[in-house]
């Protein structure tokens, strides 16, 4: 797994403030915004925060890099509906030696290792096999229509990938880039970085919780699970460890905050 902050918003404390100043102002937006110094715009964020007032940190997005990670967990954070995703697709990138993710309980046990990879070494084969022979079926059809050799094995290649695609496992390594807003990362920590989260998408959002608090500790001060600002709302699926979860992400933010001084 890997996970790289692309890019975010510019002073993004700022572009908060200034969002939330605008509604109650008639100064022009410009003026507003320089108007507003880093700590003034802290304080303003604070705020809004203890009155739980969340359009004004909609205007301030962040872009990830993940990579190494599998298309389960694709399924799992496209659910997250308020984002931006680009993908790495099957349809066009053929997977003739696809990596693939092995979940940590198969890893750590050799005779389930062992059957999990002669799986996966069975559908690679199989993918192969099914997009040659596709492939080999489809290159008379497109010179029958008239195209040169080089155009109908180009398309014969993807029409046979594009249908060889759906043998191919969850476990199938895939790329993105996602975007998202700050309320949409909020909900996205509070939901992925609680224990109860599947291992994968809930090791890349600590991964992206950790990226995000070292641009702004202001507007993430109060970010992760929801036992971290209250108590855990799972109810009788709590994990039952709220307060190791709290120290835990207490350590986090302070190791980050040294790390900054």
């Amino acid at each position: 797994m890997k996970v790289v902050l692309l890019a975010h918003t510019p002073d993004p404390e700022q572009t908060i403030a200034a969002s939330a100043r605008l509604c109650y102002s008639d100064t022009d937006i410009e003026s507003l915004r320089e108007s507003i110094s880093l700590e003034r715009a802290k304080g303003l964020v604070q705020m809004l925060d203890g009155y739980g007032h969340e359009s004004p940190v909609e205007h301030v997005t962040f872009t990830f890099g993940i990579e190494g990670v599998s298309r389960s967990f694709l399924a799992q954070i496209t659910r997250h509906r308020i984002a931006s995703f680009s993908v790495q697709s099957q349809r066009y990138v053929r997977q003739e030696n696809f990596v693939y993710i092995t979940p940590p309980a198969i890893e750590s046990e050799p005779e389930l290792l062992k059957i999990y990879e002669a799986s996966m070494q069975s559908v690679v084969e199989n993918y192969n096999r099914l997009a040659d022979a596709l492939e080999a079926k489809y290159i008379p059809e497109f010179l029958a229509q008239g195209f040169s050799e080089k155009i109908a094995r180009n398309r014969a290649e993807k029409k046979a990938i594009e249908d060889a695609r759906y043998i191919l496992p969850n476990a199938c390594e895939t790329k993105m880039i996602v975007t998202m807003n700050i309320r949409s990362l909020r909900n996205f920590f509070r939901l992925r970085c609680c224990n109860r989260a599947q291992w994968e998408i809930r090791a890349v959002a600590n991964e992206m919780f950790r990226l995000c608090y070292q641009v702004s500790p202001i507007l993430f001060q109060n970010v992760g699970p929801s036992c971290i600002c209250g108590n855990c709302t799972e109810g009788k699926m709590t994990c039952g460890k709220a307060q190791e979860v709290r120290e835990k992400f207490k350590k986090m933010r302070g190791e980050l905050q040294s790390e900054q001084e």
